[in-house]
């Protein structure tokens, strides 16, 4: 397992994404999220958390005026930053 701290300004959103080798955990520790896995897209509260299977197409974004800080809890086989398939990205990191 590999544990992060994300910060996602106002406004910002996360690529559209999925992974071969791991699934996740979002806690959401402030601000509110917009959460989208597969085709549903839901909002998260500070307290809340939701889990992305293996596989799953996904994306983390920050709708609201206050900073949003999520842990993000890997688990899988394989933890490198490689696993990740970008299918959408603000910032062009699209493969």
């Amino acid at each position: 397992f590999q544990v992060k701290r994300i910060h996602v300004k106002s406004g910002a959103a996360l690529s559209l994404q999925s992974h071969k080798c791991r699934s996740e955990h979002w806690i959401i520790v402030e601000g509110i999220a917009k959460v989208t896995i597969d085709d549903e897209v839901k909002m998260v509260s500070e307290g809340e958390s939701v889990y992305i299977a293996l596989g799953a197409i996904h994306r983390l974004e920050n709708p609201g005026k206050k900073p949003l800080v999520v842990i993000e809890v890997q688990i899988g086989s394989y933890l490198g930053e490689d696993d990740i398939t970008r299918y959408q990205d603000d910032y062009l990191r699209c493969v």
